[in-house]
């Protein structure tokens, strides 16, 4: 599993940076990513679609930071959670797991498109969020660190 995750930030050409890598923990971005998740529903109730979005995209961003972080390896760009997101895709073991796991990051990116351009239909982002826990629980079921 760190090979994939070391794999996915060679690809990126996602370099480590001594002064801030120190403060990011698996940790902390677990805490993040369920503090993402509790905003979206928070910022949907509240009717801001956009804000919602993202937050959406971050509950996924700060999961794949998180099982990085796991695995010894620290994201530092939106590349490298999309090439580290691939790799975990290749090796989930099957190809509807794997065409899952990119589908919904391509639906998180979307969101997080959302917070700029607000043309998202409300059910849309109601179903875009489901779908981002659904991403975070099976990244955490198939590659946490137990």
């Amino acid at each position: 599993m760190a090979a994939a995750v070391a794999r996915g930030l060679a690809k990126a050409n996602d370099r480590p940076n001594p002064g801030l890598d120190a403060t990011r923990t698996a940790q902390k971005y677990a805490v993040m990513a369920r503090d993402f998740r509790d905003s979206a529903w928070r910022h949907l109730d509240e009717g801001d679609l956009p804000q919602a979005s993202n937050k959406g995209w971050g509950l996924v961003a700060e999961t794949v930071k998180d099982i990085s972080a796991q695995h010894g390896g620290i994201i530092h760009t939106h590349r490298a959670i999309m090439e580290v997101v691939n790799e975990l895709a290749r090796l989930a073991g099957d190809a509807n797991t794997a065409r899952a796991i990119r589908s919904i990051f391509h639906t998180a990116r979307n969101l997080h498109i959302n917070f700029y351009e607000n043309d998202l239909h409300e059910d849309i982002v109601i179903e875009g969020l489901m779908e981002c826990e659904e991403l975070s629980e099976l990244l955490h079921t198939r590659f946490a660190v137990a």
